[in-house]
């Protein structure tokens, strides 16, 4: 049955039997209990025709717009030249895009291993540390979100993690920003520190200069790894290509997410130095996945890589971002008894509301407005935009009048 032929009430009836109801329950009451039909550039229609920005992007998966063109062709022309490959095999595909994903990464991070989804990329990130340090200690920050899987969900800040026994031991958590509890929980056990440059669900908590440099002092006295998940931040989403290069501080192992591939396929991976991949010389089969590699993901990656380098769709952000930052933070200002503050860095941007209902309800009005964003995953009573580095001037304005109109109903 084709998308939308049906009535929406019907779908979501068969979405509840299927999937859950509570799921349901909660796209209802942030005004999301609709069809995605189509969508394009910074746009997401409806399975009724209704128009909204993009301004979830799939947790900021769809960093060059929605169903850009270029990588459509990519992979119209992909599966007419091959299949997913062996993923215990090399192709040229594989070997073409690690080249050309060494030459775009920041610093001496040469060396990278492809998965499928943003947690896997993390779980085989902390077994590398592992391996590569004969080390069976992690420490993290609180108020991190780094995905759905054993090491991931360990080490992130979630109220339903007693839910499901115990998960990872060995995982030590301490206060963001908090170079003193940092000093005393990394030691010579320690196999790797892991945060976020940016807590893009917890308000947009970001990293300073001075707090990163220290890690990276830490870490190096300790003979511990300083690893950085920029599934949200990395490519370009903060003004930069990669966050990290902003800051001045390197990680001995980059998360990255699945904007490495525009959205128009699954894929994800971590990158590290050659001394990192010392580990994968001696122990080539620590982490297998049949999709990571995947021969035609490798091709529409290849060319993301080629917009992101022709476009340089961090420059745009940094301004949009700069643009934006600071209307929403005077509509703050007017808005002050709902809206406790605005904080953010290039088009990573949260708008700390002073409830999570009034949260829910602020994604509800912006739907009717046209304009689809989540709450935080931390920080619930948070709303975070992410919209498309590609979005114009006259799409931001859009989206800065839909937001003044949701305020204006709460």
């Amino acid at each position: 049955m084709a998308k939308g032929n049906s009535a929406n009430s019907d779908w979501m009836q068969a979405a509840k039997k299927v999937f859950s109801e509570a799921m349901v329950a909660e796209l209802a009451a942030k005004g999301q209990d609709f069809l995605e039909s189509r969508s394009e550039g910074v746009w997401l229609y409806d399975e009724k025709g209704n128009a909204s920005i993009d301004a979830y992007t799939a947790a900021g998966t769809h960093n060059l717009g929605r169903t850009r063109s270029e990588l459509s062709q990519a992979l119209l022309e992909a599966v007419q030249s091959t299949d997913q490959g062996n993923f215990i095999l090399l192709s040229e595909e594989k070997v073409r895009l690690a080249r050309r994903l060494a030459s775009f990464l920041p610093h001496d991070l040469s060396c990278v291993l492809f998965t499928v989804v943003r947690g896997e990329a993390m779980d085989a990130a902390c077994k590398l540390a592992r391996g590569h340090t004969e080390r069976p200690h992690l420490v993290t920050v609180d108020g991190g979100w780094y995905g759905q899987t054993g090491f991931a969900m360990s080490l992130s800040e979630r109220e339903d993690k007693s839910k499901y026994g115990s998960l990872i031991p060995g995982v030590t958590t301490v206060p963001f920003g908090d170079v003193v509890e940092m000093k005393k929980a990394v030691s010579k056990r320690t196999a790797a520190v892991i945060l976020e440059p940016v807590q893009a669900e917890n308000g947009c908590r970001a990293a300073s200069k001075e707090y990163l440099r220290q890690l990276r002092q830490i870490c190096d006295r300790n003979g511990t790894l300083l690893i950085l998940d920029e599934t949200q931040t990395g490519f370009g989403r903060t003004g930069e290509r990669f966050a990290c290069e902003g800051l001045g501080v390197y990680p001995d192992i980059l998360i990255l997410g699945e904007a490495l591939a525009g959205g128009m396929f699954p894929m994800c991976g971590l990158a590290f130095p050659p001394r990192v991949k010392a580990f994968f010389d001696k122990h080539p089969l620590i982490h297998l996945c049949t999709f990571g590699g995947h021969d035609v993901g490798c091709l529409v990656a290849e060319k993301s890589l080629e917009l992101y380098e022709t476009l340089k769709p961090w420059e745009n952000a940094k301004r949009q971002g700069r643009h934006i930052l600071g209307e929403l933070q005077a509509l703050a200002v007017e808005h002050s008894k709902i809206v406790r503050s605005v904080s953010g860095v290039g088009l990573l941007i949260s708008i700390q509301m002073d409830s999570v209902e009034r949260a829910l309800g602020f994604c509800k009005a912006a739907r009717k407005a046209g304009l689809l964003c989540m709450p935080g995953e931390v920080m619930k009573a948070s709303v975070v935009l992410r919209p498309s580095l590609t979005i114009s001037d006259d799409d931001s304005e859009t989206l800065l009048k839909a937001v003044r109109d949701s305020l204006q109903t709460l």
